[in-house]
């Protein structure tokens, strides 16, 4: 036999052999891989793991065994696992009736999002909504991501797509709703919003949006019904609590505003937290605005102690500094009603040499008609009234403040005023009683004529 003839034999005996390797792949592995996913179906998934990682070792480009593999590993709770053979396929993968496209993106783009990879997320579901357009679950978590990103535009449009898809959609008109209402298209939110609640009564956070524009609108019973029904749920009771005392607190109830961000700080699960913060910072208002201005600063300093630049605690903390120490100021600014009346009527009478005519109480503290004291002295004279402005609120006094006081003063035909605070002016408060018949006393010299005059102690 000569050596071309046992060559030709050899070849043709290669290539039978490969060809039976191929048929019999052909017919096994799909066989094989048909077994690992009833494995994961009936959750023997140590099985599927096994079956699939063999097949995977003898051929690594086997997308539809890399795929089973990640099931495998999912269905373990091994996601991460998971997420490591899903991203080789889809780098690699053909899809076919093996291998989903649909399906194998909705679990991508899930565990993306577990894994914090949100751009990645967004791609895959951006290419769900070109495989399945009719689907209003992908334009919804598109939307989700594109607001995650501040993406406001494209986050409204796809809100928008996902409700056009699927009108019953309630989540979505829920979503679309609430980032209305952070974009101050006040009408629109509403209208989503009460159709979401249609649609599902239950969404909470509806619910709790819907109770912020009733607020917004000063319907305050009505939000206060809808905070109510939020209570239950506890990523939103906190929430809720301090709406409730907002409601309260803008409705001048302050006691009952009290209550409510007592309970919002209770059920705190992080004292750091900015809800928690401003709970504490709106029961500071509370105790501020009842004049029990030692709660107060227990509240300011509770916030101070835990975030330094937290709106103006610091200059809160500032301007009652002196109040342990200094207990002329600390009177006047605690005093109430008839105490405080007391202290004013002293000042006026003592400190400015002026006879009080009137006294009427104030938001910001009281107002006094007054006039000359020496009756001898002004005899045959009319005696000219002045409006005298007792203030104790924390806040510096704006120009703004002055030009009202001025008009009404033209409408008492009233030519001079006095302006006292325990606070300060502004500049250009300052520069504009320059030219006018106001005169403004400051905490300072305020301090100066409480102390002179010992108001406590003929109190």
């Amino acid at each position: 036999m000569s050596s071309m003839f046992i060559g030709i034999i050899l070849i043709l005996g290669t290539g039978v052999a490969v060809l039976l390797v191929f048929i019999v792949k052909s017919f096994l592995v799909p066989k094989q891989l048909a077994g690992i996913a009833k494995l994961i179906s009936a959750g023997k998934y140590t099985q599927a793991i096994k079956q699939a990682k063999l097949i995977v070792s003898r051929n690594p480009r086997d997308a539809d065994a890399r795929y089973l593999l990640g099931k495998a590993y999912l269905g373990d709770g091994k996601a991460e696992l998971a997420l490591m053979e899903f991203k080789t396929v889809n780098a690699t993968a053909i899809f076919s009736k093996n291998l989903p496209e649909a399906e194998f993106r909705k679990t991508i783009a899930q565990l993306f999002l577990k894994y914090n990879q949100p751009e990645e997320a967004l791609k895959e579901t951006l290419l769900l909504i070109k495989l399945e357009p009719f689907q209003a679950e992908h334009y919804y978590a598109a939307a989700q991501l594109f607001e995650q990103r501040d993406n406001s535009e494209q986050a409204l449009a796809h809100y928008r797509k996902a409700v056009e898809t699927d009108p019953k959609h309630a989540a979505a008109h829920a979503s679309l709703g609430l980032l209305l209402y952070r974009n101050k298209q006040t009408a629109d939110a509403r209208q989503e919003i009460a159709l979401a609640l249609k649609l599902d009564p239950k969404n909470n956070k509806a619910q709790f949006y819907q109770g912020k524009l009733m607020r917004e609108s000063h319907d305050y019973a009505n939000a206060l019904a809808a905070f109510e029904k939020v209570l239950r749920d506890p990523e939103l009771k906190q929430k809720a609590l301090i709406e409730r005392g907002c409601c309260y607190l803008e409705a001048n109830s302050t006691e009952k505003a009290i209550v409510e961000f007592d309970r919002a700080i209770k059920a705190s699960q992080d004292e750091a937290s900015n809800d928690t913060l401003h709970a504490r910072y709106f029961l500071a208002s509370c105790y501020e605005k009842l004049r029990d201005i030692d709660q107060a600063i227990v509240q300011w300093e509770q916030i101070f102690n835990r975030k330094r630049g937290f709106r103006d605690v610091g200059e809160k903390l500032s301007q009652y500094q002196e109040l342990r120490s200094n207990d002329h100021i600390k009177e006047y600014l605690t005093a109430g009603k008839e105490d405080f009346f007391t202290i004013c009527k002293a000042v006026t009478d003592k400190g400015l040499d002026l006879s009080v005519r009137d006294i009427r109480e104030t938001k910001y503290g009281c107002a006094l008609i007054a006039v000359e004291n020496d009756a001898e002295k002004w005899r045959n004279v009319r005696k000219m009234p002045r409006l005298i402005l007792f203030y104790r609120d924390p806040n510096l006094i704006e120009d703004a403040f002055l030009r009202t006081l001025q008009e009404d003063m033209k409408k008492q035909s009233i030519i001079r005023g006095i302006v006292i605070t325990s606070s300060g002016f502004t500049r250009t408060a300052l520069e504009f009683a320059e030219s006018r018949p106001l005169e403004l006393i400051g905490r300072e010299k305020l301090e100066q004529m409480l102390a002179s005059i010992d108001v406590f102690g003929k109190k």
